[in-house]
């Protein structure tokens, strides 16, 4: 009877506690209504700010979109890509969206969703011997392997030898830029990648190395006429999964929300559609 009473209180003592714990769980969950979302606001298309403040692009739309799924009231901030993961492991923002990569030196401290994104890296140049010498009319897959990768970097590597790279900071390109061509280039970094742009028009740097995309839309511009993509567009495994919105690792209800509403938007067309009004191309994963 002893024995009974003891396992009938330890039974009773485990369902209180674990009620207790539940309750206090329930209490402590952040309420989602309003969430702060930071971007950088300043590369186009992904996300550019217009002369009334606003920030447009395929992120803010896509954004838009994704909220209205799951009834959140996202407000976009602009923010410098580099204080970014620290703004939001702070407390400053709860969410961001500015095609950030996902790596797995991000991962060990932010939480991504699913990827709404996967694009590929470009050499530019405005240096019309430079173009003429290799032409951007191929797409080579680099999935990290040495052996696997090797030829395509060998022959980008002679291409820029002893030539100045610019690369916004912070970013995997940065990484792909500085891991592979260090050695034989000198690589300027940047803050945004408008900056990169400009020294390259003014001859100050011989290529920059960013994402298909943003050259895509900054080759539209009349300032940028003489500048062309150089060398084959480079995707595969060694960027990763793609592109995501990256959450607080505490917020695993706010990004669950998130990736139910990107599977029925990447589902349903949506993400397909306007990565064709913003990049003129299919950037889906």
């Amino acid at each position: 009877m002893n024995a009974i009473s003891r396992n009938t209180r330890t039974l009773v003592t485990c369902c209180l506690l674990g009620s207790a714990l539940l309750t206090t769980a329930m209490a402590n969950a952040k309420e989602w209504i309003q969430v702060r979302v930071a971007t950088e606001g300043a590369y186009e298309p992904w996300n550019t700010t217009l002369p009334s403040g606003e920030i447009a692009g395929f992120e803010p739309e896509l954004l838009s979109n994704l909220c209205a799924r799951v009834q959140l009231d996202c407000k976009l901030q602009a923010q410098d890509w580099d204080g970014m993961i620290a703004g939001l492991n702070t407390g400053k923002f709860d969410m961001l969206m500015d095609a950030i990569v996902i790596t797995p030196e991000r991962q060990a401290i932010v939480d991504f969703s699913r990827p709404y994104a996967a694009t590929q890296g470009v050499f530019v140049s405005a240096t019309p011997a430079l173009i003429a010498s290799a032409p951007s009319d191929t797409v080579v897959k680099l999935d990290g392997d040495a052996a696997h990768d090797r030829p395509t970097i060998e022959a980008l590597k002679a291409l820029v030898k002893g030539k100045t790279i610019g690369i916004q900071s912070g970013t995997a390109y940065t990484d792909f830029i500085e891991k592979n061509f260090a050695d034989v280039a000198t690589v300027r970094v940047y803050k945004k990648s408008g900056e990169h742009m400009m020294d390259l028009n003014a001859g100050r740097i011989d290529f920059a190395f960013d994402d298909v995309t943003f050259f895509a839309s900054a080759l539209q511009n009349p300032d940028n006429q003489a500048v062309h993509m150089v060398g084959p567009k480079i995707g595969g495994a060694i960027w990763g999964p793609g592109e995501a919105l990256a959450f607080r690792k505490s917020d695993g209800d706010l990004k669950a929300r998130l990736d139910a509403a990107l599977t029925e938007a990447l589902a349903d067309g949506t993400v397909q559609k306007l990565s064709q009004k913003w990049f003129k191309a299919d950037v889906a994963p």
